[in-house]
């Protein structure tokens, strides 16, 4: 019987991972640009962690999260977002005695029991910038413009920025009542969830994605006539400074994202795109993260986006302009096998010059092994047989000016070099 991969995962061969790699390392290029470092973390957690930083009434902790029991009955969960293991690790080792702001970026696998679907995956990759210790609203912004400048450096277009913000805990208790007031006439209207969540937390109700419960709230009262006057003016200069990057934004009342941990500043990106999961990443402040975790109190605001999704965003709009580099550059053929020692000697020395380089390994004809090179888009082909071993000159065949040329094998490295340098 034939085993296949637990449902809700996927297999990324070698044809994807080439664009894998490319959009990998055009995240951590753009975080660096921005004075990001990258922090690794465990794939798994203490389950506690996730039910105190992520909070216990959301869908991921209630619904969605891989928990298990190690064999000494510690309750263990696979990470299902990266912010709360950001948030351990900066308490655990004391980062908040170091100077701050503290800024890390990660990528990795996450794990929610989730529908699979396009786009969505029960393991799934996420990319995220964490920025600890400051409260500056230009912080804010600059977490947002890494986000647009992302998906602006990748070719994706017709992205969305929705922005809003959800209050501190100070002027957020007077929302939350007027909000109950509002909703309970309602709560029988509700989706299931909704009407849990009424009592837990009924701002998450304004994040169902249900088209009812979406239409039941549409005339909702808006959060941003409860704020504080800290809270007014942090969103106020967050806005102005977006504007003054050229970021553009859309104002929405009925974003308050799917964790606890918020305050003040959420965002998300959308690709329309993408129908019904054209949120390709999204986040926000939380300043009570840290000592909600058990760290001193610290400010914080970050993003997670989706890989899986960046990719489909890339894919539906046909963005493949991207630069891949070949597995192959240059491939090196036999004309008899007599002489694959030669051969495997010469792809040392182009290995060694850091020059991506195979040969054959099935004893294929010299025909059949310049058209594996071809199919396998090697840019050079360097051909030996007996006159080249008795010469100590090789045959040097450019595969796309379809030229070719004899080089002596004292020159074959920098010939080689100079092609690709100038392809």
């Amino acid at each position: 019987m034939e085993i296949s991969g637990p449902r809700g995962t996927h297999d990324i061969l070698p044809d994807e991972s080439s664009l894998w790699y490319y959009i990998e390392t055009n995240l951590r290029q753009m975080a660096e640009l921005y004075g990001y470092s990258e922090v690794r973390l465990p794939i798994f957690e203490h389950t506690e962690l996730f039910e105190r930083g992520v909070g216990d009434s959301t869908d991921i902790v209630q619904k969605e999260m891989y928990t298990f029991e190690d064999r000494g009955k510690r309750s263990l969960t696979l990470r299902p977002e990266g912010t709360a293991s950001c948030a351990r690790a900066f308490i655990e080792h004391k980062v908040y005695n170091q100077a701050q702001p503290t800024k890390w970026y990660y990528i990795g696998p996450m794990f929610r029991y989730d529908r699979p679907q396009a786009g969505r995956y029960r393991q799934f990759h996420q990319f995220g910038v964490e920025a600890f210790g400051s409260q500056d609203p230009n912080v804010d912004a600059e977490v947002i413009a890494i986000l647009v400048r992302i998906v602006e450096k990748l070719g994706i277009k017709n992205a969305e920025l929705h922005l809003n913000t959800v209050g501190c805990p100070d002027c957020r208790p007077l929302y939350r009542e007027r909000l109950l007031q509002y909703l309970t006439p309602f709560a029988g209207e509700l989706c299931n969830d909704c009407q849990q969540r009424l009592n837990k937390n009924p701002l998450r109700v304004l994040d169902c994605k249900t088209t009812h419960c979406r239409e039941v709230v549409k005339d909702h009262p808006t959060l941003h006539s409860y704020l504080c006057e800290r809270c007014g003016q942090h969103f106020e200069q967050v806005k102005s400074m977006l504007s003054s990057y050229k970021v553009d934004f859309v104002l929405d009342s009925q974003l308050v994202r799917g964790l606890d941990y918020y305050t003040r500043t959420a965002f998300e990106l959308l690709i329309p795109d993408l129908g019904a999961q054209a949120a390709v990443g999204g986040g926000g402040r939380y300043d009570g993260l840290i000592e909600e975790c058990g760290g001193p109190p610290t400010p914080g605001i970050g993003f997670a986006m989706g890989l899986e999704r960046l990719l489909l965003a890339a894919r539906k709009q046909a963005s493949q302009a991207w630069k891949i580099s070949p597995v192959m550059e240059v491939f090196v053929a036999v004309a008899d096998k007599e002489y694959d020692r030669d051969a495997c000697l010469l792809l040392d020395r182009i290995r060694q010059a850091g020059i991506k380089a195979d040969k054959d390994y099935l004893d294929r004809s010299l025909k059949a092994q310049m058209k594996y090179a071809g199919k396998n888009e090697a840019r050079l082909v360097v051909v030996i047989g007996e006159d080249e071993i008795k010469n100590d000159c090789y045959i040097l065949r450019d595969m796309k000016a379809k030229e070719q040329q004899d080089v002596p094998s004292s020159q074959i490295i920098d010939r080689i070099k100079s092609i690709l340098v100038t392809s």
